[in-house]
Order: C-alpha cells, then sequence, then structure tokens
C-alpha cells in the first residue's frame, strides 16, 4: 500500500488562489481591505518568524497585516490594553496573540480578551465553547486546519474511532471537539497517559499534537491509518515516527508541509470571513 500524501501546502496555495480573488472583489465594493493585528510580546526568535509567515500569508492574497510588537517585559494589564485598543479599531478585523508569551502576562486572560467577533485564530474560552456546541465561530486554527485538511482530500470520519494524543487548549481539547462534531468516536490521551501504545493501535484516525518529537512510534500504529502529525521539532520531524509509515497506512500529513501550511492558511481565511462579516 502506498499512503496518500495529504499535501498542505499544496491545498493552501490552492485556498490563496480563491482568497485573492475574494479580496480583490471586497476592496473593489467596498474600498476596504481586511487586516489582521498580530501582537509579539518579546523577542522569541521562533514567534517572531511565525508573526512574519502570517503577514507574508496576508499579503499574498491581497490583505493587509499591523504587526505591534511589545517589549519582554510588558505586564498583563499593557497588554489588556493593547488588545482593547485593537477591539476597538474598526480597521482591525482579527486579532492574533502569538503564543507563547513571557511568564509575567496571564495569556488566558489576555486570550479571553480579544473580542469574539475578532478572535479569528479560535482561542477564547468563549470561541471554544461557542465551537464544542457547534454555534458560529472561528475554530482554533491548527485543528480547523486539519479538518480543512481531511475534507480537501474526502477522509471519512463518521463512525471512525479518533485518538487525539495531546490536550492544549489550542490543539488537543479543540481537535477531540471538531472531531465530534463531525461524528467521529474519539479518544484523548495525553504524555501521561498509561498504556499509551494500546490506545493508540485502536486508532482509524491517529493525531500527533502532544508536542515531543516522535513520541509515538511507528509500531503503535496500525496498518491503514489515517496519521495526522501537528507537531513540529528541529531537524524537520513531528510528533510521529512517519518514516516507517509510507507503505503500510492510508495516508499522512508530512512533516514539514502538512498541518503546518493549513494553520497559516486558515487563520488568513478566518480573517477574511471576519472582514466580509464587518464590512457587510
Amino acid at each position: 500500500m502506498t499512503a496518500l500524501v495529504l499535501d498542505g501546502k499544496l491545498c493552501a496555495k490552492e485556498t490563496e488562489n480563491r482568497l485573492q480573488a475574494q479580496v480583490a472583489e471586497l476592496k473593489e465594493r467596498t474600498g476596504c481591505t481586511p487586516i489582521l493585528a498580530t501582537i509579539l510580546v518579546g523577542a522569541d526568535p521562533a514567534s517572531a518568524t511565525y508573526v512574519k509567515m502570517k503577514g507574508n500569508a496576508c499579503r499574498r492574497v491581497g490583505m493587509d497585516s499591523m504587526a505591534i510588537e511589545l517589549p519582554e517585559t510588558t505586564t498583563t494589564d499593557q497588554l489588556l490594553e493593547k488588545i482593547n485598543e485593537l477591539n476597538n479599531n474598526p480597521d482591525v478585523h482579527g486579532i492574533l496573540l502569538q503564543h507563547p508569551v513571557p511568564a509575567q502576562v496571564d495569556e488566558r486572560l489576555c486570550f479571553d480578551a480579544i473580542a469574539a467577533h475578532k478572535d479569528v485564530d479560535g482561542v477564547t474560552c468563549l470561541g471554544f465553547g461557542r465551537m464544542a456546541m457547534q454555534e458560529p465561530a472561528y475554530g482554533a486554527a491548527t485543528p480547523a486546519g486539519i479538518m480543512r485538511l481531511l475534507e480537501a482530500y474526502d477522509v471519512n470520519l463518521e463512525g471512525k474511532h479518533v485518538v487525539v494524543v495531546g490536550r492544549s487548549p489550542i490543539l488537543g481539547k479543540p481537535m477531540a471537539m471538531m472531531m465530534l462534531n463531525a461524528n467521529a468516536t474519539v479518544t484523548v490521551c495525553h504524555s501521561r497517559t498509561q498504556n499509551l501504545s494500546e490506545f493508540v493501535k485502536q486508532a482509524d484516525v491517529i493525531i500527533g499534537a502532544v508536542g515531543k518529537p516522535e513520541f509515538i512510534k511507528a509500531e503503535w500504529i496500525k496498518d491503514g491509518a489515517v496519521v495526522i502529525d501537528a507537531g513540529y521539532h528541529p531537524g524537520g520531524v513531528g510528533d510521529i515516527e512517519l518514516a516507517p509509515l509510507a507503505n503500510r497506512v492510508a495516508a499522512y500529513t508530512p512533516v514539514p508541509g502538512g498541518v503546518g501550511p493549513m494553520t497559516i492558511n486558515t487563520l488568513i481565511l478566518q480573517t477574511l470571513e471576519s472582514g466580509l462579516k464587518q464590512l457587510g
């Protein structure tokens, strides 16, 4: 069996072509351009790179980005003040607070300060709750991107046993809810799960979202499974040991080029959707 490669880079590119046309039409009709505001607190090199990539993705489809850089010493109150300013700025249609923030900042409080209609990264508790209840909301960008990628390749989830390894509030937990909403049967595991391999062996769809390089071993994964690796670590490896799987699983996401491009693409897509709603 030769596995189907779930090419997130290709899927994101095809979506960008469609978004370009939508942005151009919106500009012509309203004279306005959707704007994503990104907030970077501190000087973490990886975070700075991610923010730059998101700005570049905006520009590729004709949208604008507003990059806000705050010092490492920023307090919670100072960050909340900046978020409130962006909430009240009618020219800003989406707000992204880059994770992680410095230790002295209450990240959850700041996430939840983002106005629901501008929460295009799907990080607020309100957004999570509405998504889980299948009410209108912007889903967390990485799991929402995974769902879009599976849909693009016609991967059927209904009735399948999905095992999510990871429980973070912006990946593992929303991923589980999205899979439940797609009529899958879901098991959530994590790095402290006892006998983890036994759960993974049952998975029709396995999602690696634990944040540890090659933590999930290829020998645990059954033949014919669908393998989604949401991790990325130095050396170009993810959370799953992918190399031995190419000839015995049904489909898999490469690392890099699988989930990563879909995360940024979903953020841009949801910013445009927010802009369309706010600009009428």
